[in-house]
């Protein structure tokens, strides 16, 4: 084994740090579309 391999910096599960990214990152996206699609209909009257 190698240095980095026994002295880990975080033990927490790649998984839940990835999911959180998605939903962050999905929610921002989804949150400039929203925004976007009421100005396009905000736009039209």
């Amino acid at each position: 084994m190698n240095q980095f391999e026994r002295e880990v910096q975080s033990k927490r599960n790649d998984a839940i740090d990835s999911g959180v990214a998605f939903v962050v990152s999905f929610g921002f996206f989804a949150t400039l579309f929203i925004i976007a699609t009421i100005v396009d209909i905000f736009s039209g009257f």
